[in-house]
């Protein structure tokens, strides 16, 4: 198990961060630097909480506190993946975005970081609080909608970002299980396996999108 999921666990940072290196160094526009942007967020977001997993498998080191802080980092960084993903959408499409939604996405997003920094969720313990979980993803889940929302309506005419709703909304069904029950239900931590392999796909998208010349 350990061995299993380290090795995914490293493969998929690596992946990401170099993706996000490759895209914004042969990024042309705009739209393509945010992609590459979007990629190293997700990937050096996720290394604060993954590598000290993959530490505690391996070492006698109390990783509690370093889980916990890397939990909140990367609740803060899934964060701002998605804003990210709203302008990817806004420059990838040709739209503007109308400033109701501009400042729903921003707003959600704000809500969502001030709740992660509350010191009752409980970081530095890596506390599992079930009413902290569900009281800190209700604007995060909001935000993922909205992002979901947007890419369904533009997916028709569109082979490299059709499926991109999917992915987020298959991510977000894995992530909800485990940030409200996996500290009652520890085997519920299984679903962020699949929930990455969601991130992978959007990358992947993000490499055809960023780069199609090279790929």
């Amino acid at each position: 198990m350990k061995y299993g999921e380290s090795s995914f666990d490293i493969l998929y940072l690596l992946f990401a961060i170099i993706s996000g290196c490759i895209i914004l160094g042969r990024a042309k526009t705009k739209t393509q630097k945010l992609m590459g942007i979007a990629a190293l967020v997700l990937g050096c977001g996720d290394a604060f909480h993954l590598v000290p997993r993959v530490l505690n498998y391996f070492t006698d080191l109390d990783m509690t506190a370093p889980l916990g802080v890397g939990k909140l980092v990367t609740s803060i960084t899934m964060t701002v993946f998605y804003v990210l993903l709203y302008y990817v959408w806004q420059g990838y499409y040709g739209e503007q975005g109308s400033r109701t939604l501009t400042i729903m996405i921003w707003c959600l997003a704000v809500i969502r970081v001030v709740l992660c920094l509350f010191p009752q969720n409980g970081w530095f313990t890596n506390s599992s609080d079930v009413t902290w979980g569900i009281i800190r993803n209700v604007p995060f889940v909001a935000l993922g909608a909205i992002i979901c929302y947007i890419y369904f309506v533009k997916r028709a005419g569109d082979n490299t970002f059709r499926p991109l709703w999917i992915y987020i909304l298959l991510s977000f069904a894995f992530y909800i299980p485990v940030a409200v029950g996996a500290g009652i239900v520890p085997m519920l931590g299984m679903l962020m396996l699949p929930k990455t392999i969601c991130y992978i796909l959007m990358i992947m998208a993000f490499l055809k999108a960023g780069c199609p010349r090279k790929l």
